[in-house]
């Protein structure tokens, strides 16, 4: 006879399939992606969870995000056999990514872990990724802000950047957006679903939605739109921008 203790066991040591929505503060970090010798989130996570799970955990995320980029929802899904609930996992897993120095937190967490069905992959299966850029104008420079804003003196014209958003939604090929260094793809051509610009209080933010992205592809975007803003070319001159996929041009 087997008591209803090891059946229990017996249930969660099945093979589950996790997904986990996290924040970070990239500040200190090498990027997402693991990489030998560099402290990054995909190797941090992976350290604590192989640890929790008592096996090696390798998680799918659904973007690799760069150094110094920070997080407000990244997802990221592991299939393992573990023996414990997997709501239990944020608060396990957060104890042992705490910075002790900094009252208990660390610069990762777990906000949320959810079982779903074993065919899902976090990365293959996203519906759309969204990257923010706040840019604060004001006349001087913010020392605690330097790592969650880029910071300029001027103030920016709402109106030429959004003329400029707007050729730059809609699926096109990107090639003029991508910088060197990233891996090969096979194809530039993505969607933009939304590029949204508004201001709050000094802050311009920048919001761009789309299906995926290139390597610092968002990032020349942002470029791009700020030098219209400042008048270094027209918003009209995006389309032959788009169409030269020539990175030097954006």
């Amino acid at each position: 006879m087997v008591n209803i203790k090891e059946e229990k066991v017996q249930r969660l040591m099945e093979k589950q399939n996790v997904l986990l929505t996290i924040e970070y503060d990239g500040t200190r970090f090498a990027g997402w992606q693991r990489q030998p010798a560099k402290r990054t989130v995909q190797g941090e996570l992976e350290r604590v969870l192989s640890t929790l799970c008592c096996m090696e955990i390798h998680i799918n995320g659904t973007s690799r995000t760069d150094a110094g980029v920070h997080a407000l929802g990244q997802r990221a899904s592991f299939c393992a056999e573990f023996g414990i609930p997997v709501e239990r996992i944020p608060l396990a897993a957060n104890n042992m990514l705490a910075d002790s120095k900094l009252a208990g937190t660390g610069d990762i967490r777990i906000l949320k872990a959810e079982s779903v069905p074993v065919g899902f992959h976090a990365r293959f299966d996203a519906r759309g990724k969204k990257y923010i850029y706040r840019i604060r104008c004001a006349e001087t420079p913010d020392v605690f802000l330097r790592n969650y804003r880029y910071q300029i003196t001027e103030q920016l014209d709402l109106g030429e950047m959004r003329e400029a958003a707007k050729l730059i939604e809609g699926t096109h090929d990107f090639k003029c957006f991508q910088a060197a260094g990233g891996n090969e793809r096979l194809t530039t051509v993505r969607t933009i679903h939304r590029l949204d610009i508004h201001r709050q209080e000094e802050n311009v933010i920048i919001e761009v939605t789309g299906d995926g992205f290139l390597y610092n592809m968002v990032r020349a975007i942002t470029g791009t739109v700020l030098y219209a803003a400042e008048g270094k070319f027209l918003p009209e001159d995006i389309p032959a921008i788009l169409e030269s996929g020539d990175r030097t041009l954006a």
